[in-house]
């Protein structure tokens, strides 16, 4: 009985022995989703970078709209032009985006309807040193502001909709304005008149209850010098040629262009950043050399 007993013990070690040890958690980046698109080109910046595509709608995902997108190779749009028909790639991660595995489809011939030919009129857009009018917009507490009542601090301002899907679009603006006002703040020498503003161009959905959700999770509790609101459409559609801004509405969604603007304490336009690739560090610097302009400059 004693040998069986040793037997079985053994047995029961050599058991625990060959017991396979728990899986160590693979540590990287969070999964990539990727979506089958299709689309017309409407753009393709010089460096081939960059692309405005007018995309199908993708299930689950975006709305059909027409927006630009991140090329992944660009020797991928070498052979494309405007106007050619699609097939491409998505992919989405948590802080960026961009699109590969482009395929020609097909040339599209552009027709103008019934022969009329639509003549654009020259953009009416600002330059620095201009002032900027006096819009009014709709706060995240359900009041009226103007871009007076900011008089005599520098403002920083940006546009964006709660419902943007990408991460490199108007997530990054809120993300960058969070980042250039921690380094405003932590900067012990440098001058307090400044304010941030963030400006909804989807004023149907984005009310005041949203608008402010949205800001609490960027602004993380800390409201100081960081205003949300939304425009309303006859605000927005004076103020867009100013400064650029392209906002259309497609389906569900809302294709856009990126502008953040930098007004000194009188109201005139100091700088302004079109896309996404300049740094809070570079907003920073603008911040502060408007904010140190005197307020009783000659306009």
């Amino acid at each position: 009985m004693m040998r069986l007993n040793l037997f079985c013990a053994v047995l029961l070690t050599l058991a625990a022995g060959c017991k396979p040890e728990p899986a160590t958690p693979v540590v990287g980046n969070p999964p990539e989703k990727v979506y089958a698109v299709r689309g017309v080109i409407r753009e393709i910046s010089p460096d081939r970078h960059t692309a405005t595509i007018q995309h199908e709608k993708i299930p689950g995902f975006m709305a059909a709209m027409t927006m630009d997108f991140t090329v992944k190779a660009t020797n991928e749009l070498k052979t494309l032009a405007p106007n050619d028909e699609i097939s491409f790639k998505l992919v989405v991660r948590e802080e960026d985006s961009w699109i590969e595995d482009i395929r020609f489809i097909s040339h599209r011939i552009e027709e103008v309807t019934d022969g009329v030919v639509i003549i654009h009129q020259p953009k009416a857009e600002l330059k620095p040193g201009d002032r900027l009018p006096d819009y009014e917009f709709t706060d995240e507490t359900g009041g009226k502001i103007r871009l007076s009542d900011f008089h005599g601090r520098a403002l920083a301002f940006t546009f964006f909709f709660t419902r943007c899907p990408l991460p490199e679009f108007c997530p990054r603006m809120s993300k960058d304005f969070a980042d250039t006002r921690q380094l405003l703040t932590a900067d012990a020498s440098a001058p307090t008149n400044w304010q941030f503003l963030s400006i909804s161009f989807d004023p149907e959905v984005d009310q005041p209850a949203v608008l402010s959700s949205y800001a609490n999770y960027f602004r993380e509790g800390n409201a100081d010098r960081w205003l949300f609101a939304a425009a309303s459409t006859n605000t927005l559609a004076d103020l867009a040629p100013k400064l650029d801004l392209m906002v259309k509405h497609e389906g569900e969604s809302i294709s856009h262009n990126l502008r953040t603007v930098v007004l000194d304490p009188e109201g005139r336009i100091t700088h302004q950043f079109d896309g996404n690739q300049w740094s809070a560090k570079e907003l920073a610097a603008a911040m502060l050399e408007a904010a140190r302009q005197s307020t009783n400059s000659t306009p």
